[in-house]
């Protein structure tokens, strides 16, 4: 079926609706949030560039809109599950990444392999791209949590998905990182003060961790 094989399966990554089995008030699927980390980068790495740092930004793009396509094959697994051991997440990493190479081998021409296998992987290293991946995706859990709680949602897993991600973003050294917590994050949890759940507890617990 060659490359159609791909551009129909992208279709499935809307179907895929992200932490499932808990009640949301606004549902967000696989492919919008592949979309928001995509913005989310290109401002985190405008944000290095104003600091002197070389941004190489089709490296960027590649990882942070691909970043999450090999859970077509096996959908999104909450945060807590994911990492709940090093030995699962390297498991479903392996069976995710066997997949995905699979479905390459199975469709893609010859000639653009080398392509697809080089933005398909896993986008989150030490390179500067891989850290800011890291960082916006991460950033869309702090929002997508921020905004349930903000609405009075009690499901602790939201609770915890802020935290978390929160203290994952806490320990990225990149510019964009401190600008975020000194400029952005106050911004949000002043915005939360008017909601049910206290944020702001929730946020300085979070960043003493």
């Amino acid at each position: 079926m060659g490359i159609h094989a791909y551009f129909q399966s992208l279709t499935d990554l809307e179907r895929i609706i992200r932490c499932p089995g808990r009640f949301k008030f606004e549902e967000h699927s696989v492919s919008a949030h592949s979309w928001k980390v995509v913005q989310y980068a290109k401002t985190l790495a405008d944000i290095e560039e104003t600091h002197g740092v070389a941004v190489d930004w089709k490296k960027l793009y590649e990882v942070t809109s691909s970043h999450d396509y090999g859970e077509i094959f096996i959908g999104d697994i909450k945060t807590p599950v994911k990492h709940y051991s090093l030995e699962l997440r390297a498991m479903l990493q392996k069976v995710e990444e066997g997949m995905v190479a699979h479905f390459i081998d199975e469709h893609i021409p010859e000639e653009f392999k080398p392509i697809f296998r080089r933005q398909l992987r896993e986008g989150k290293d030490d390179s500067l791209e891989g850290r800011i991946l890291e960082v916006a995706d991460k950033l869309d859990q702090v929002y997508e949590a921020f905004g349930e709680l903000q609405r009075g949602n009690t499901e602790p897993e939201f609770v915890v998905m802020y935290r978390l991600a929160l203290i994952a973003i806490k320990k990225v050294p990149l510019h964009c990182v401190d600008y975020f917590l000194t400029h952005i994050l106050p911004d949000m949890v002043a915005e939360g003060s008017r909601c049910p759940i206290d944020i702001e507890q929730i946020t300085k617990e979070a960043l003493a961790s």
